[in-house]
Parts: structure tokens; sequence; C-alpha cells
């Protein structure tokens, strides 16, 4: 006679999708769980569904005309992708950017940055429950949007930077009211703070879940407030040094493990907010600094005809971290490569290694601390 065996049901591991419509998923992402009751073993992620070929577009493209395209990155901080594709070009053409234009776009990137932060740590408190700290953010975001749109004509998608400088100059008396709103905002922040960063509830909801340690952090290619969550003090802003960077003073936040152990969920959203305030110190320096070029030209000295020969790399410091653009010109007016780097794709691989042992609501914690986009995971 065969032996029977009895298995008990409530012991089978269950494998669940979250995605690719999920509210927590940031974007059109799918994570295959397999999941003993509450407790992840396994969550997987499963990218592609927003994959539209856009580097290949690059190819398609002369170099200033891929200019919108490259808004389509990363949609939340676009300004970011402006500048590094205008970047990468000017290497590729020994093209120099005017101090006046330099200004403006680190003035457009800071306030993107912040735009960009808004909804991250906005939509990372509404993932854990509260509500509140999101219409808070949304009001912020919304004087950033206006101001953009004053600047640029649009609220989302920018185009604003050239190769060689930016499109527009600030419309008359935009500087002004920009002062006045960050004046206000960086004191504002400590409100923020006493309404959710520091509030019991959240702390404790956050503290000591996935912590990833500074080697674990380098180990996986995290950057940007992922990588100085996990303590690693590293910004391309201080230690490459460009633009006009500088000549500006601002501190880099990294995770203390003030609650937890440095590098956990809470870490990763207080170098976010601390980022703002810094952001909002950058601008109030910028609007100064930029009267000391009044004169200059917005766009610099731009070659006849665009059809350079030979390869650059360029990086920037986004709201995600260190975004690469890779460009290889071989005589036309197409370039023969396009490439770009982002943070949220490198951000994908370790969430993987790091869900074992979590429970479901945690990996909803620890995808909404990396403040993830879709389009900079496909491309």
């Amino acid at each position: 006679m065969s032996e029977v065996v009895f298995t008990n049901e409530m012991d089978e591991e269950m494998t669940l999708n979250m995605g690719p419509h999920h509210p927590s998923t940031h974007g059109v992402l799918r994570f295959i769980i397999q999941s003993d009751g509450e407790i992840i073993r396994k969550a997987t992620p499963d990218v592609g569904y927003l994959h539209r070929s856009i580097e290949k577009i690059g190819e398609r493209c002369t170099y200033p005309g891929y200019m919108p395209y490259t808004d389509r990155v990363d949609y939340v901080a676009a300004m970011f992708a402006n500048e590094c594709w205008a970047t990468a070009c000017e290497k590729l053409m020994d093209i120099g950017v005017p101090k006046r234009a330099q200004y403006l776009r680190v003035i457009s990137c800071e306030l993107n940055r912040i735009a960009s932060h808004m909804i991250a740590v906005g939509a990372m408190a509404m993932d854990i429950g509260a509500t509140t700290p999101f219409m808070w953010t949304l009001r912020e975001r919304e004087y950033i949007n206006d101001f953009i749109e004053e600047l640029c004509g649009a609220r989302l998608t920018y185009n604003y930077h050239r190769i060689g400088g930016v499109s527009f100059d600030m419309p008359k008396g935009w500087a002004d009211k920009v002062k006045t709103w960050v004046d206000k905002f960086v004191p504002l922040m400590e409100e923020f703070d006493r309404l959710i960063t520091y509030n019991d509830i959240y702390v404790k909801r956050l503290a000591d879940v996935a912590v990833i340690s500074g080697a674990e952090a380098k180990d996986w290619g995290l950057v940007g407030p992922n990588l100085r969550g996990s303590g690693v003090k590293w910004d391309l802003r201080k230690d490459d040094g460009y633009s006009v960077y500088p000549e500006l003073e601002f501190a880099v936040p990294v995770g203390r493990g003030q609650f937890g152990t440095v590098g956990d969920c809470w870490d990763r959203f207080y170098v976010r907010v601390e980022e703002c305030k810094e952001s909002g110190k950058i601008l109030q320096q910028a609007l100064v600094k930029i009267d000391e070029h009044p004169e200059d030209d917005i766009v610099g000295k731009l070659p006849k005809k665009l059809k350079p020969e030979g390869e650059a790399y360029a990086r920037v410091e986004s709201a995600r971290g260190d975004m690469g653009c890779y460009v290889i010109g071989k005589g036309a007016e197409e370039p023969y490569r396009a490439r770009f780097r982002t943070g949220s794709f490198n951000a994908m691989g370790i969430i993987e290694a790091k869900s074992p042992g979590l429970f479901l609501a945690d990996l909803v914690a620890l995808i909404a601390s990396f403040d993830v986009v879709a389009p900079e995971i496909d491309r």
C-alpha cells in the first residue's frame, strides 16, 4: 500500500501580484510576491510595462530635437534629464555655457528637486496611511509648478534647457516671487517635521525596516538619497562640482540612524526632507548671485552645424541621484548612440534581496522609500 501524506494547507506558499496597476508601486510596475501569510519569502520585480524605446528614438532625432524626449526619462523631475542631455552634448561639441544660463539651470533644477521630493515624501506618508501630509506637499508643489510654468510655459515636461544654455530668461519680477516663497518654505518645513517626519507612529512604522548598510548600498549601485540614506556622503554637486554648485554653500544630509539603524526606511525619508531645506538655501543664494551676470547671454556660442564626432559622458545629481548620459557622435546630425543611467533602475535590483522576511505592508514602505518612477526603469 502507498503511504498517505497529509499536508497542512495553511503551510502552502502563496503567489501574489502587486501591480502593475497598484497605487503603492509608484508607476506601472509589477512585483511577483511569494509569501507565507503576511511574511514575504521573495518579491521579484517585473518591469517593462512602460518601455518606449526612448533611447533608440534619440538615435533618430537631431541633437537639439531630442531634448523634448528627455523629459520622459523621468517625468517627475524632467529638468535633470534636460540638463544631463545638454551637458553631454556640450562636452561632445566643446560648447561653453554662460554663467547666467548656468544659474538658471541651477534655479530650475533645484525647484524641480523640491517638487519631486514633495511627491516622494507626501506619497510615502500616504502609502503608510497618513493622507494629510500628501495634501500639504501638493500645496507647496503647486507653487513651484506655477513658477516653472511662468519660466518656460510647462508644468511637468519642461523642454527648458538647451544645448549651450536655456530657452528663456526669467520673466520680470519672477525672481522676487520665488524668493518670497522660498523664504516661507524653508521655515515651513519645520511644520512638516512636526506633522509627519517626527510623528511617533510614523517613526515606529519605518525605523529598522529594510535596513541597507553603506557597504550594501555601494555594492548594489544605489545613488542619491537612497545612497545617502545609508550614511554614505556622496553628492555630485559637491564631489563632482559641476555647473556653479562649487560657488554655493549647502550641506549634504545623510542617514544617521536617529530612531533605528542607519539605512532604514525612515532614514531615506529623512534625507529627502532635509534635501528640500538645502535646496531652498541653494535657491536663496542662486537668486542673488544671478544678478552678478545681468548682461550674459542665456545660450552659448554654438557651431554652425551640430555634426560632432567622438563620445562623451555627463552626469548630474538628479532628484533620484546620479543620472548619467552617454552619447556617441559619428559626424551626422543624429547621435550614433544615446543612453541614460538612472537611479530608479539600480534601486529595483536590491528589492528582491531585501524583501525576504518583510511583512507585506513593509514592502510598500520599502518601495516608497526608494522613490522609484517607472520611466526611469524602463525607458
